[in-house]
């Protein structure tokens, strides 16, 4: 059957995107190949920036591309391409065919069996077609009103990299040479605002914040979002550098992920079959607090890393991946399993050509019951972090040394802001010493930890 040429189309036809993809997958079949499978992605997004009340940039865009992936036994390539049109495809797959004959074999190359594909049922409202709903106009008024509620707040709040709004839809269609086929649609949209203070001398902070949604309608208002941005930035003015002291430090929710995201990388499967994580070989060890419990979660219901199957066509599940301080889980793809002797976890991820990788659902540090007040209120001395600067984390050896700045924590209140710091010590110390855990879990993003306290750090300064 030939294959659609998108110029020859009427404007108002829509390509069928899973016959599309079904087709692919069954000309390469019938080309000799033993597996196949094709990706085809598409979708628009509109972003724009205001700064000092002009609009700075505007961008509105649209995309579709596809990609095939065959396997000749272990050996496999992969080809991608964003022209639709019938010599376009054909030049795509004849690109995989001939790629695939002179790769090296792979014992452990594949798609997954047959019987562990599938895709969740029931909704879970990933999509929503307001976020395109505001004209244009409106969407740079909505930019222009968070860095005006930022600006006005203060008159030390004098300047700004702007107030952003951004909208994106998408879609996804996977098929398989096993007979699956399935896709999904996806929606966001975000407003944020990054003021910048002055004091009386010259010295200048900024700062920001941001709301993320898969709906207009649950998006904060460009007013709360300018807001609490210039309060952040503001409470850095003044800043100063502190001693050297070895106290608790409490993590902001924004970089408390961070600690999360170390945790993603040492679990994750690449990493541990390459022996390049310290968590290799430690499942069934207790590598953190008591306290602590970490969860993947691709199921939840308008999550930011929900999905009904994951990067394979294998439907997305929870897992348990730290309980009660007990590591019980990697995260896994159908590759990173089979080189383990373990079961995938369905967190396969991938683009339009290569292997697939491996990235988290909904990854989270499960709350605890303080807020986060009753949690500083408790400290006598010690540092409150809102930013991390540069990458100083080695998953060999879990060293872990970062620049830091935010706010001392004197007789359980924020006293004063601090820069110029550095918060040292090492991945496998620090998980134990997770003595505290907020109450406070939000996701604006697929990761998300709460307001965490951790001993045994030592607070570089003069």
């Amino acid at each position: 059957m030939p294959l659609p040429d998108l110029e020859t189309r009427s404007p108002k036809l829509e390509i069928d995107l899973k016959s599309l993809a079904a087709e692919v997958v069954g000309r390469a079949m019938r080309s000799g190949v033993s597996a196949a499978e094709c990706v085809v992605r598409e979708g628009d997004e509109f972003s724009t920036v205001v700064r000092l009340g002009q609009t700075e940039t505007l961008k509105e865009s649209g995309s579709r591309s596809i990609g095939v992936r065959v396997f000749f036994g272990q050996r496999a390539a992969s080809t991608y391409s964003s022209d639709f049109s019938a010599a376009g495809i054909d030049r795509m797959l004849k690109s995989a065919l001939e790629l695939a004959k002179i790769t090296s074999e792979d014992p452990f190359a594949g798609i997954p069996e047959a019987s562990k594909l599938g895709s969740l049922s029931g909704p879970l409202d990933l999509y929503h077609e307001d976020v395109y709903s505001l004209p244009g106009a409106e969407r740079i008024d909505y930019a222009r009103r968070a860095e005006k509620a930022a600006l006005d707040s203060d008159p030390r709040l004098k300047n700004s990299e702007g107030g952003s709004f951004d909208a994106a839809t998408g879609r996804k269609v996977l098929a398989n040479s096993h007979g699956f086929i399935g896709e999904y649609r996806r929606s966001y949209c975000s407003v944020a605002a990054v003021p910048i203070a002055q004091d009386e001398h010259g010295n200048m902070q900024r700062d920001y914040w941001y709301s993320v949604s898969r709906s207009l309608a649950k998006l904060d208002s460009a007013e709360a979002v300018g807001k609490e941005a210039a309060r952040r930035t503001l409470r850095r003015l003044g800043a100063r550098k502190v001693k050297t002291a070895h106290v608790p430090v409490v993590l902001d929710p924004m970089v408390a992920r961070s600690i999360l995201e170390h945790i993603f990388e040492g679990v994750n499967g690449d990493s541990v079959y390459r022996g390049a994580s310290f968590l290799a070989g430690k499942l069934g060890e207790a590598i953190a607090g008591s306290n602590v419990t970490v969860i993947d979660d691709g199921t939840i219901a308008g999550g930011f890393g929900t999905a009904p199957f994951d990067g394979e066509g294998i439907p997305t599940r929870r897992t348990v991946v730290i309980e009660n301080g007990v590591l019980k889980s990697y995260l896994l793809n159908t590759y990173t399993a089979k080189k383990l002797n373990l079961e995938t976890t369905a967190n396969a991820s991938r683009g339009l050509a290569g292997t697939p990788g491996i990235s988290p659902g909904n990854y989270f540090l499960q709350p605890g019951k303080k807020t986060p007040q009753h949690m500083i209120g408790e400290i006598k001395d010690g540092l409150y972090v809102t930013e991390f600067l540069g990458h100083g984390a080695n998953l060999v050896t879990g060293d872990y040394s970062r620049g830091a700045s935010g706010m001392w924590i004197v007789n359980g209140e924020l006293a004063y802001p601090v820069e110029e710091i550095t918060v040292a010590g090492n991945l496998k110390d620090m998980f134990k010493n997770i003595s505290e855990i907020a109450s406070d879990l939000e996701f604006r993003g697929s990761v998300a930890s709460p307001t965490i306290r951790i001993d045994g750090l030592t607070v570089g300064g003069e």
